[in-house]
């Protein structure tokens, strides 16, 4: 079975250098896991694409059904490679909301990749003041090879060493392919059982099979609307 690997875009531009950079880097992570003899499939969010699905659930709480199946197809991604562009030194207030209308348990355990885009250097220090802390509160498990990319580094002379962009890149992706193919290794009743708790959509209410995919709203409203 193929890896899943999935690529949150903050971008908002047409083309957009944000999305530039989420492709490197999972074409980086595509080959580090081939080079493991393992296959992944990617899925791309483009969230300026859901902007008006995450102003819908802001102001109601209700998930529309696209966004309601994004954050299923997250959930149940082995990997997680998430992107912004820099606003006031911080990250995107559309990549925001985009992860504040995850469930809390959305992203446990999840192997991710943060990486950032500005038009200056300076702005750099985002990857470790906004968005590792972030992810932490998510339970996500970042790498530690953090990628940001001021618009210098896009189409000019690029540093060929380790520190360059590329080399950055080519180290995250090293770090997120070696997590996902990471396998529990031991012989059976020996293994301890995970206490961790599951990742959930948010979709549902535990417990309750809507048999429709709708949200925990939704399915607790349904008996009314018969």
């Amino acid at each position: 079975m193929n890896r899943r690997l999935i690529v949150v875009t903050g971008g908002l531009s047409q083309p957009s250098s944000t999305r530039l950079l989420s492709d490197r880097i999972a074409d980086a992570v595509i080959a580090a896991i081939g080079a493991r003899c393992e296959a992944v499939d990617v899925e791309v969010v483009e969230l300026r694409e859901l902007a008006g699905d995450l102003a819908t659930i802001m102001t109601t709480q209700i998930p529309t059904p696209a966004l309601a199946e994004v954050r299923e197809r997250v959930s149940r991604a082995d990997g997680l490679i998430a992107v912004t562009p820099v606003f006031t030194a911080s990250y995107s207030g559309l990549f925001k909301m985009f992860f504040d209308a995850l469930d809390t348990d959305a992203l446990r355990g999840m192997p991710t990749i943060i990486a950032a885009t500005a038009g200056s250097a300076r702005h750099s220090l985002v990857l470790d003041h906004a968005m590792r802390p972030l992810f932490a509160f998510l339970s996500a498990v970042v790498v530690p090879t953090g990628i940001f990319a001021a618009t210098e580094d896009f189409g000019g002379v690029e540093s060929t060493g380790e520190e360059g962009l590329s080399g950055r890149i080519r180290r995250a992706a090293d770090e997120l392919a070696a997590l996902m193919v990471a396998e529990t290794v031991g012989v059976d009743g020996f293994v301890p059982t995970s206490t961790t708790r599951p990742r959930r959509s948010g979709n549902t209410v535990p417990g309750v099979s809507s048999g429709t995919g709708g949200s925990a709203f939704e399915v607790l409203l349904q008996p009314h609307l018969k």
